[in-house]
């Protein structure tokens, strides 16, 4: 071969190393995208590309792509669009999926793959308990705190009985379960709903002839919007006060609802009104971007997992799985939430605060902080999880 001709083939290795060693890090984000509960997925999605876009591209100093595919909350789609991810983009770091039975179908596979899973929403008892995995971690919160931080708060408001309502899986069981673990009232009645229902008239009438102090309600998303404007037409809102939990009650939510949601006690981990650095750095780039859309919690659960994942990729890569965890365990993880730190079978130990449903200043619903309900909150299952410890 001719000297010029070996300084080509060179320069084609030198080229094409250099376009290897650049190829971004593939995270597969399975979420809702479509429906009722659609915007939920898509806020995560936003939050979750709205810290990569303001890292430059980057998480942890590594580029990242975000492969972002809709579950159309099926669990057999999470399962389908996960093998897909796994076998045929070789893809090892997850997140994003937003309800229970999804994540049910999926996450076996993707643990069982030696993928790394970073829950930015829903994180069921199955996997906080005797059945926690190394490769499973959480960002958001363990699901049963949001109904024991709602329990909590309508103890501390004297509320004697509670009538509970939430949907027929597993999230909405287990909420039920959780309020009452903290709620040391009279529950005067409880009732199931569907996860695609739009109309709770028979409900409302369950409630009226229970004649509780308190509705303790679970529906998420376009579910909860539906339920508050059926509430006040029903005329209950006035009569009956409810305290809930964010997935009840968000941002988008409250401004939807109107007044129908005047008064109303959510409890939460976060709220958009947060004075902390990063919690204001976020807010800032969401109200740049997207401008008037409300910032859910969602959004913010996203931005922080995404910041999660840069704690680790800071000081590892995915294919050290030990290195991974040992990074996430043993750093000071930033977050919109302020102090954080994980418990030992990797889920939040956060603090919970009281929101109020009220007018803001330009005449929109809001929802604003006005206490502390818990702090630093662990979940109920951290004790039967046998995690081996970071190194």
């Amino acid at each position: 071969m001719h000297f010029k001709g070996i300084l080509s083939a060179a320069f084609l290795a030198l080229s094409a190393s250099a376009a290897y060693a650049e190829d971004p890090l593939k995270i597969g984000m399975i979420t809702t995208l479509s429906g009722p509960a659609g915007y939920l997925g898509q806020d995560i999605r936003d939050g979750f590309q709205l810290a990569i876009d303001a890292n430059k591209g980057q998480l942890g100093g590594k580029t990242v792509e975000l492969v972002v595919e809709d579950d159309s909350l099926k669990p057999g789609n999470a399962k389908q669009i996960a093998d897909k991810m796994l076998s045929e983009q070789g893809i090892k770091l997850f997140t994003g999926m937003v309800f229970a039975n999804v994540a049910f179908a999926a996450l076996p596979d993707i643990l069982d793959g030696d993928a790394i899973y970073v829950s930015a929403n829903t994180a069921s008892a199955t996997f906080a308990g005797k059945e926690c995995h190394p490769n499973y971690f959480v960002s958001s919160w363990q699901d049963d705190s949001q109904g024991e931080s709602a329990g909590a708060l309508a103890q501390s408001l004297g509320y004697k009985k509670a009538f509970l309502i939430a949907p027929n899986y597993q999230a909405g069981k287990e909420t039920m379960g959780a309020f009452k673990r903290f709620y040391k009232g009279e529950v005067v009645g409880e009732t199931y709903t569907g996860l695609d229902q739009t109309d709770f008239a028979a409900e409302m009438a369950q409630i009226r002839a229970a004649k509780p102090d308190v509705v303790y309600e679970f529906e998420p998303g376009g579910l909860g919007i539906a339920f508050m404007r059926q509430y006040q037409q029903a005329g209950l809102l006035k009569d009956i006060p409810m305290v809930v939990h964010p997935a009840s009650l968000d941002q988008v939510i409250v401004q939807a609802v109107g007044d129908a949601a005047t008064g109303v006690k959510v409890t939460s981990h976060w709220n958009d009104d947060f004075d902390n650095p990063v919690n204001k750095a976020f807010v800032e780039a969401w109200r740049a971007k997207f401008g008037d859309r409300p910032i859910t919690y969602y959004a913010a659960q996203g931005y922080d997992a995404a910041l999660l994942i840069g704690t680790g990729l800071e000081k590892s890569g995915v294919d050290d799985l030990p290195a991974f965890r040992n990074a996430l365990l043993t750093s000071e993880i930033p977050s919109v939430r302020g102090s954080f730190k994980f418990g030992p079978n990797q889920h939040p130990v956060q603090d919970w605060y009281s929101l109020k449903a009220e007018k803001g200043a330009d005449g929109k619903m809001v929802l604003k902080t006005d206490g502390k309900v818990l702090t630093a909150h662990s979940d109920s299952y951290a004790a039967d999880c046998k995690m081996p410890a970071a190194n």
